[in-house]
């Protein structure tokens, strides 16, 4: 696939790296020549120097061919523009835009063919929200996935001592849970893959990721580690786009409290959010956390822009008694350092974009992709489509699928039942199947998978 990418930042910097080790043709877009040639160097992409919306840049980057626009540039209004040149000029079939301002994206109608032709809208702030959102729904979880629109998720959680599953083989879940169906889909163990086995032995530390119906969740977590209990008080730090929404998708259930520098951002937030209690001062004031009782928060979520800031004020949350503290790192290369210690959970936008992205580039019938451990592995969601001579999946069961090396299925969705992959589970037309892959080299295998022959047409 003819792949342009605007912007060289880290989410199409990272897109470019994905992207390019599968074989695509990649062409990235920027005005800073240093950041391309750090990206020349490391992959085998082509990259062009100019500004991302002008169609002589557009065309020496290869518009007249390309099967797809990729606008992620730091300005909305460049990756509108970018697409509506593509689109006019290029007739570019697939465009992409990365577009932040909220103001933009409650119009009806703005990105339609007709007006500003983007076929798909990534926004930021709307793809963290909701990933955060997830994990204050599941206590304990260091990642959430929904599938099929939420009647399955994936979820991590890390392997406690005392946990009843901890020290014993994975097939012994089947006979402390004889009523709930759950599929552990990979251990990761001091940062390497396991592929779990029935006689796989959980161990205390282990990053465990497995897979069940959403109402089964609770329970299968309860093998892993002692359930902590649901969360009621939550502080956020930084009433920027991603605090505001947040608290506005929580604050009917939970108590929210929002500290924010600005004067007059918190005028803006008191007027918008209801229930929520707005502070004006620092996040790292110590005497304002303590004011403010920091030790009875459940949660303490460190959201603003500037790592630094947010470091700091999650350590001396949790120093201060705060019982959980998740903190938003835009610079990937802090995000394994920090996680882990006192700092329970590292939010990176970009490998949350990344994901969403991914969806919508990958061939066959790919629903979604979700990066996993930080971009060590991923999950996908593919629907089976075509019959038993058109799919290579249709009409066989999982143990005849020649799955490429390090890659499980988990789950399959049909209709409105979740199903856990057994060696004689039979993938029929229509099903959504949930693969785990832990060498992200075979995605191209796993697409294949899920084409449908000609005779189907």
């Amino acid at each position: 696939m003819k792949i342009i990418i605007l912007g060289a930042g880290q989410v199409g910097g990272s897109l470019a790296e994905h992207l390019a080790s599968e074989a695509n043709d990649i062409t990235v877009v920027d005005t800073d020549a240093e950041r391309l040639r750090n990206l020349g160097d490391r992959l085998d992409i082509r990259t062009v120097q100019g500004r991302a919306s002008f169609p002589t840049v557009l065309r020496q980057a290869g518009a007249d061919d390309a099967d797809m626009l990729v606008a992620v540039t730091n300005s909305d209004e460049t990756n509108m523009v970018a697409c509506q040149v593509a689109h006019t000029l290029f007739h570019t079939p697939t465009k992409i835009a990365r577009v932040r301002e909220a103001a933009y994206l409650t119009r009806a109608g703005l990105f339609d063919n007709d007006a500003i032709p983007v076929d798909v809208l990534i926004s930021p702030e709307q793809v963290v929200t909701h990933y955060i959102k997830r994990l204050i729904e599941i206590p304990g979880a260091l990642q959430v996935i929904d599938f099929a629109g939420g009647k399955a998720q994936l979820v991590a959680v890390k392997a406690y001592y005392g946990g009843p599953l901890v020290g014993h083989q994975l097939r012994q879940l089947r006979e402390h849970m004889p009523n709930v169906e759950t599929r552990v889909a990979a251990i990761f163990r001091r940062d390497r893959p396991i592929l779990p086995q029935g006689d796989t032995v959980i161990e205390a530390d282990d990053e465990v990721f497995f897979i069940a119906a959403k109402a089964n969740i609770r329970a299968v977590m309860s093998e892993m580690r002692r359930l902590d209990e649901t969360y009621k008080r939550i502080v956020i730090a930084g009433g920027g786009q991603i605090g505001e929404r947040l608290a506005e998708a929580i604050e009917s259930r939970y108590q929210v409290k929002i500290i924010e520098m600005s004067p007059s951002r918190c005028r803006h937030l008191s007027d918008t959010l209801d229930s929520t209690v707005v502070l004006q001062g620092s996040a790292s004031d110590r005497d304002l956390l303590m004011e403010e009782n920091i030790a009875d928060a459940d949660i303490f979520l460190a959201l603003t822009n500037d790592d630094e800031a947010n470091i700091m004020s999650s350590l001396l949350a949790k120093r201060l008694g705060a019982k959980k503290v998740m903190t938003i790192i835009n610079n990937p290369a802090y995000v394994d350092l920090i996680q882990g210690g006192d700092i329970d959970i590292a939010i990176s936008p970009q490998l949350a974009t990344i994901g969403t992205l991914l969806a919508h580039v990958r061939r066959g019938d790919i629903v979604s992709v979700h990066s996993l451990r930080r971009g060590a592995a991923e999950a996908i969601e593919a629907i089976a489509h075509g019959d038993s001579k058109s799919s290579k999946v249709i009409g066989k069961a999982i143990r005849d699928i020649g799955l490429p090396p390090g890659t499980t299925i988990g789950a399959i969705i049909r209709d409105e039942e979740v199903l856990i992959a057994h060696d004689d589970t039979v993938i029929a037309s229509g099903d959504h199947v949930i693969l785990f892959l832990v060498d992200k080299k075979h995605i191209r295998d796993v697409e294949k998978l899920f084409h449908v022959g000609l005779s189907f047409f």
